[in-house]
């Protein structure tokens, strides 16, 4: 192949369809697309969404969830063996003794820690653990802001109803009622503790809206949000000496003899060492699954995303809810190969930022539901094939940023976006003057452990909080909705497993039966697999990690 020459971070061929873009820019000013009716939004995702197009999942063998469809990725880890042999582990000797044990440590697990010691859990009987460093989270990358319905024209109603239709009236409707009604406490909260919201020169909030919403409810912190909100919970998190575990994940459940869920083991990952801790209740926070790559998508999220609470959680009996359902982010960075799928927020278009094909053509609406979106980006490059061709054969589509400031006036790009800014300036490409290359990529786990709006599921002693609990976004999530999920309810499962607690705990003797039963079930059903999980980390020995091969068509 002949060696290629760039302009500006593109190669030359690309800047051609980079000219079209530029060439329509003033005839689609202040001209969309019309948004599309319920029926062409059903009709776009059967066609092309991943979760909707045909293959790529099975039916679960065993289970509480035996019989339902979950991605081909989600059931190796289900239907998969221990990493521990039960009649192995020595459980005589108690290494942590804790009133509550928090796996995960992003925004829900650090919120459930403070709100536990709020209500009256002292901070040496909370013991958090993560499975790499305190924060290192998807919570840490998210960009656009969080969604909290405080204005005069807004409304929890609004937001419930905004966020109903975006799940496709699959949400669980009272944990949807808690998300919507504790927002507007959460954002003045991470106030009180010092985070510092974009806000106009009166002093009010600068807030966006979103895909799929009616109002302006968007609450940001430039496109650096969740390490803000991170940053004050984390702090006060450190200031009350709370005691947490680094590089410390959990890799199997403790339950007792009524099954109820009694603490973990802790595998230490620099010393190849496990831990037993013992807890009268246990909140799992342990993130998403984007490191699974479903269906071969690139990702956003961070290397230990990888489905580890619901995989422990299952085998206790805890139930799973909407476990079929994957969000893809529309605009995934698609170029340069260095940065495939990492994030470009949805705020990029709320602030103006249109999707167009390699002719410059703008086909769908800039602010449909995140999985209408997506569908819209696939079609146009595998159906229509009007997408740009990047030079290692992956396609996208253009997200014509230079909008940004044409619109809201110069500076406005780097004033929002610097993260993004410098994200592309170290390839040589300046997005305030040049569009960004997009596809989607995967952002979100849907679905997950079902909780009711405490936090609280099927399995005693089991709470759960943040992007692993399954019901409040049914099957597809609107922007802005996820670090509020994950404070609401880390909050909430911090109130009620402290309350779980003062009520009185018989903690019976942590004992793994649960698995051994598990392993029964998996041997009934004739599954014969050398898998094992928890995965903990992704493997991308002798694969290629960023340019992936989707395998819809």
């Amino acid at each position: 192949m002949a060696e290629l020459e760039f302009v500006g971070g593109y190669p030359t061929y690309m800047r051609e369809s980079i000219k079209k873009v530029e060439q329509t820019r003033n005839r689609r000013i202040g001209k969309l697309v019309d948004q599309m009716t319920p029926k062409e939004r059903e009709d776009i995702l059967n066609l092309c969404h991943p979760d909707y197009a045909p293959g790529g999942k099975r039916e679960l063998k065993i289970g509480p969830n035996k019989g339902e469809i979950v991605p081909n990725e989600v059931a190796d880890l289900l239907e998969a063996y221990p990493l521990v042999n039960p009649d192995k582990i020595d459980l005589s000797v108690v290494d942590y003794d804790t009133d509550i044990l928090i796996i995960g440590g992003g925004l829900a697990g650090t919120s459930a820690a403070l709100l536990a010691n709020d209500n009256g859990i002292p901070a040496d009987r909370i013991l958090l653990t993560n499975k790499l460093r305190h924060g290192d989270a998807n919570s840490m990358m998210a960009q656009g802001g969080t969604q909290a319905a405080d204005r005069p024209n807004d409304s929890p109603v609004l937001h419930y109803i905004d966020a109903m239709g975006g799940g496709h009236f699959t949400n669980k409707p009272d944990v949807l009622r808690a998300l919507v009604e504790d927002a507007p406490g959460v954002i003045k909260w991470l106030e009180e503790l010092g985070a510092l919201f974009d806000k106009d020169e009166n002093g009010n909030f600068v807030e966006l809206t979103g895909g799929g919403t009616a109002r302006r409810r968007m609450h940001a912190c430039a496109d650096y949000t969740g390490m803000e909100e991170l940053r004050v919970i984390r702090d006060e998190f450190r200031n009350r000496k709370i005691p947490v575990l680094e590089f410390f994940p959990a890799i199997e459940l403790l339950t007792d003899e009524e099954n109820k869920v009694v603490g973990a083991i802790l595998w230490n990952m620099e010393t190849d060492e496990y831990k037993i801790v013992r807890a009268k209740a246990t909140v799992l926070a342990t993130g998403g699954f984007g490191r699974l790559h479903i269906r071969g998508f690139p990702t956003t999220n961070h290397y230990g995303a990888t489905y580890d609470g619901p995989v422990m959680a299952y085998r206790t009996g805890a139930r799973l809810r909407d476990a079929d359902t994957v969000q893809y982010h529309p605009t995934g960075a698609a170029y340069p190969q260095q940065i495939i799928g990492l994030l470009l927020t949805e705020k990029l278009r709320t602030s103006g930022a249109q999707p167009v094909n390699k002719d410059g053509e703008e086909f769908v609406f800039p602010l449909e539901p995140r999985d209408v979106e997506a569908a819209s980006f696939i079609r146009e490059c595998y159906i229509r094939e009007n997408g740009v061709k990047t030079p290692t054969g992956m396609k996208g589509i253009w997200l014509d940023t230079p909008l940004i400031d044409i619109l809201n006036g110069p500076g406005a790009t780097e004033k929002a976006f610097p993260a993004m800014v410098r994200m592309f300036q170290r390839f040589g490409i300046d997005m305030i003057k040049d569009p960004v290359l997009v596809f989607p990529t995967l952002h979100y786990q849907n679905g997950g452990i079902e909780t009711d709006p405490e936090g609280s599921t099927n399995i005693k002693g089991l709470f759960v909080a943040g992007e692993i609990s399954g019901g409040v976004h049914g099957k597809n999530r609107l922007m802005g909705n996820s670090t509020l999920d994950c404070m609401v309810f880390g909050r909430r499962a911090g109130v009620h497993s402290a309350e779980y607690v003062k009520k009185g705990v018989d903690v019976g003797q942590p004992g793994l039966k649960h698995v051994k039963k598990y392993v029964d079930e998996l041997k009934s059903a004739k599954i014969e697999t050398d898998r094992k999980s928890p995965l903990l980390l992704p493997d991308y020995r002798g694969k290629a990690a960023l340019a992936r091969g989707i395998d819809i068509f």
